[in-house]
């Protein structure tokens, strides 16, 4: 939410070409913040149903059931209206995984990179994955804002 305190609907809608970066694919290295924070709602919201299904004993169905090179693509309008659309995504999660019971020993998923999760691991993965997007976005402000 600081970085975008930084970007107006102008600079945020900005495409910025990323290096190579760790967990960053090809198709998502020309992206602006508002995409990319698009892209992260997307995600949390598939996770945060993965979670609770397996949490609950039932296998994902829905959301917690995409192709990840698809399903998580933002659109090329994404605007000022991501920064809600990721900040309730987050605010949403966190108010989940509260209610939830324990998360180790659930039923598994398979993540297409890293193999079989369950309830614990994919919510380990949420983390990491926004912290891989943080640096993409933080370059892409910084780009785009100075900095």
């Amino acid at each position: 939410m600081t970085l975008a305190e930084r970007v107006n609907s102008e600079t945020g809608a900005q495409a910025v070409t990323v290096p190579r970066m760790p967990g960053v694919d090809e198709d998502m290295r020309n992206w602006s913040f508002f995409m990319i924070l698009e892209h992260n709602a997307i995600v949390n919201r598939s996770i945060a149903k993965v979670v609770q299904d397996l949490a609950c004993g039932v296998e994902p169905t829905g959301a917690g059931n995409i192709d990840p090179k698809r399903d998580v693509m933002p659109s090329g309008s994404a605007g000022k209206e991501q920064i809600g659309a990721f900040q309730s995504s987050v605010e949403d999660y966190l108010q989940l995984v509260s209610e939830l019971g324990p998360l180790r020993g659930t039923l598994t998923k398979r993540h297409p990179v890293f193999g079989m999760f369950d309830a614990h691991q994919w919510h380990c993965m949420l983390g990491f994955h926004l912290m891989i997007h943080r640096r993409q976005a933080e370059f892409v402000v910084n780009k785009v804002c100075g900095g």
